[in-house]
């Protein structure tokens, strides 16, 4: 396709024109997979007693309802709030699933975009699992375009760019012609957002990044129907999405190249399941702290040392001092040093103490004496890897090495640990029996009212 046709118009085309008969078995079962795990996150999020409250508050902001779910919540809405909260459960425990190279939190802003359209337009759920699949196509490839451009300027590509995305998805879904798609992109890019600030006093705004973009995405479809027009080359224009958000100029034409693999390459192969609600950059070292842990055999550990990317130390070991330290659950959530004195001590990493259970005393004590040093040539972020070193109470010195992040393309999770997960995500709101239901809906049926109801 000529490079007159800008890049937002071409990935209206490949949405519209995907064929899920043509994608190969394995990516359609991971697209299953990842909105399954996705949807566990969100119902394991809304057990928690202050994230619950906040839905309620956002619920009450529309009075109206809709064919919509809210997940966890038992009830409607429109689809334009249903895919707000519900973007913003499945990004809330930092539990949602990432594509490394991309940096990207794929399903927290596919998959609520997705369900609400196909709940407001009485689709299948095959047409969702390929909306989704182009979704994690195209997101991937905006995110691998500026590589770590997003984050240096200090932005989320999930949100940021991945309204773009999201708004294509939400006006295919709703049979909208490719013209139509492109304005809605374009109308889009005015509604990017997204900043890292939230990591100067551990607020918990983050999670509202993705819940935001798939909000804002359904509004730009809404709006481009209604004959609001938006730039055609939202992404790569001198003042568009990739120059303002990543100061990237040469990002649209690495983006272009990219679309031309789009069948050969599934980049949803790549995306990484998570087995932690924390940071996914966190995830290897505690990996590597549950070895040498085990190596240690009861011997007292007293100290560690841990060589992080700068590219990663930018989220889990800056400032050092302070993520030594982390005041709540929810900075806790991004300290590699706290969360390393957890693992260490065989303090369990899961849902209630990155949530409601107070911080620990021993492992804050820990976490003092946890050193840090840059790893130049660790290969982030193409891969999520870890050194960490141990010493013990008799002197000894132990070290571990994670080259790659569990969950990953090169370590894949099994398809029984990836329901373990969502069994005890999903049964943290509803029954053991409505959670098997649940996860056999998502794998084996074509029903999307049977998995939302």
């Amino acid at each position: 396709m000529s490079r007159t046709t800008s890049a937002s118009a071409r990935m209206a085309s490949f949405i519209a024109d995907l064929d899920i008969g043509a994608v190969p078995p394995d990516v359609v079962r991971l697209a299953r997979l990842h909105m399954a795990d996705a949807v566990g996150v969100a119902l394991a999020a809304a057990a928690v007693p202050a994230h619950r409250d906040m839905v309620r508050a956002l619920r009450r902001q529309s009075a109206h309802a809709g064919p919509a779910s809210v997940l966890g919540c038992g009830d409607h809405a429109p689809p334009e709030m249903a895919a707000l909260i519900n973007g913003t459960s499945m990004h809330s425990l930092e539990y949602d699933d990432t594509h490394m190279g991309a940096i990207v939190h794929g399903s927290a802003v596919i998959v609520p975009t997705v369900l609400a359209m196909a709940q407001e337009q009485g689709l299948r759920l095959s047409d969702a699992v390929r909306l989704t699949i182009a979704g994690w196509e195209l997101l991937v490839r905006l995110g691998e375009a500026a590589p770590g451009g997003f984050q240096r300027r200090g932005f989320q590509v999930t949100s940021a760019g991945g309204v773009i995305v999201a708004t294509l998805l939400a006006a295919q879904a709703r049979g909208q012609s490719i013209a139509t798609m492109t304005h809605a992109a374009g109308i889009a890019g005015s509604q990017a957002s997204g900043i890292f600030a939230f990591l100067s006093n551990g607020s918990n705004v983050k999670a509202l990044h993705p819940g935001w973009a798939a909000h804002a995405a359904i509004w730009a479809s809404t709006l481009a129907a209604s004959g609001m027009t938006g730039p055609a080359a939202v992404l790569e224009d001198k003042y568009g999405v990739f120059a303002a958000y990543a100061a990237d100029p040469d990002a649209g034409e690495r983006l272009h190249a990219s679309l031309d693999q789009l069948g050969t390459r599934w980049a949803l192969r790549e995306a990484a399941f998570k087995f932690y609600p924390c940071c996914h950059y966190i995830h290897p070292y505690l990996e590597a702290a549950e070895q040498l842990r085990e190596h240690a055999a009861g011997t007292p550990i007293v100290a560690a040392h841990c060589r992080v990317a700068p590219g990663a130390a930018l989220v889990i070991a800056e400032p050092w001092a302070a993520k030594q330290q982390p005041r709540d659950n929810n900075e806790a959530k991004y300290s590699l040093p706290y969360t390393v004195a957890c693992a260490l001590l065989g303090i369990p990493i899961d849902v209630p103490a990155m949530t409601v259970a107070p911080l620990n005393d021993a492992a804050l004590m820990l976490a003092k004496r946890v050193t840090t040093e840059a790893w130049d040539d660790s290969g982030f972020p193409q891969k999520f890897g870890a050194v960490l070193e141990a010493t013990l109470a008799d002197g000894r010195v132990l070290r571990a090495h994670v080259a790659q992040v569990m969950g990953s393309f090169e370590r894949p999770a099994s398809e029984q640990r990836i329901q373990a997960k969502f069994l005890a995500n999903a049964a943290r709101t509803v029954t053991e029996a409505e959670a098997l239901r649940l996860w056999d809906a998502f794998l084996t049926t074509d029903d999307v009212a049977a998995v939302m109801a």
